[in-house]
C-alpha cells in the first residue's frame, strides 16, 4: 500500500482538535475560577490549582528572562509540522496515528496559551507523602500519552520487524 494510503488522514486531526479545545476549555475554566497561588484539595493525592508556566516542562527555563516564550513557539511550530508530515503518512497505523494525533492537540493546546498570553496554564498538581509532582494540564496529559503510545508502537514495530526475519520454526 501507498505511503499515507489507508484511512483520510485529516481525519486524525480531528482527534488533535478535540485535546486542544478540552485543554483550552478546561485551562480557561480554571483561569476563571481560580487566583494564581489557590490550591483546591480534591483528594489526598489531587489538587488543583493555577499556575502560569513560561518554561516547558517541569519549568524548565522558566526564569530564562523572556527568550524562551520565542524559542518554545517556533520549536513547537517545527515540531508540529514534523508530525503533521508524520501523521500523513501514518497510513492505517491506527495507534501511530492516535499517538501523533495526541501530541499534535496538546502540543498546539500549549502554543495557543504561549502565543496569547505568554505563559502556559498548569493546572493539575500531584502529590504524594510530602513530594510534589509539577503542575500539569490536559495537553501536557495528552502528551504523555501520545509519547506512550509511539513507544509502543516502536515495539510492536520491532518485534514484527523481528518476526519477519526469523526462519520458519524460530518464532
Amino acid at each position: 500500500m501507498p505511503e499515507g494510503a489507508g484511512a483520510p488522514w485529516h481525519r486524525w486531526l480531528a482527534l488533535s482538535a478535540a485535546v486542544a479545545a478540552a485543554d483550552l476549555a478546561t485551562k480557561a475554566w480554571v483561569s476563571a475560577a481560580f487566583e494564581p497561588g489557590d490550591v483546591h484539595v480534591v483528594t489526598p493525592f489531587l489538587n488543583l490549582v493555577l499556575w502560569h508556566n513560561p518554561g516547558a516542562a517541569f519549568s524548565f527555563l522558566a526564569g530564562a528572562g523572556g527568550w524562551q516564550r520565542w524559542f518554545f513557539i517556533v520549536l513547537t511550530l517545527a515540531i508540529g509540522a514534523a508530525l503533521l508530515v508524520m501523521l500523513r503518512r501514518a497510513g492505517t497505523n491506527r495507534l501511530l496515528a492516535t499517538a501523533l494525533s495526541l501530541v499534535l492537540g496538546g502540543a498546539a493546546g500549549n502554543l495557543w496559551d504561549r502565543v496569547t498570553l505568554g505563559h502556559v496554564v498548569d493546572f493539575v498538581q500531584l502529590h504524594a507523602g510530602g513530594y510534589y509532582w509539577p503542575a500539569f494540564n490536559v495537553a501536557d496529559s495528552a502528551i504523555t500519552v501520545g509519547v506512550v503510545l509511539l513507544l509502543l508502537d516502536g515495539f510492536r514495530e520491532a518485534r514484527t520487524a523481528r518476526g519477519a526475519g526469523a526462519r520458519p520454526g524460530e518464532r
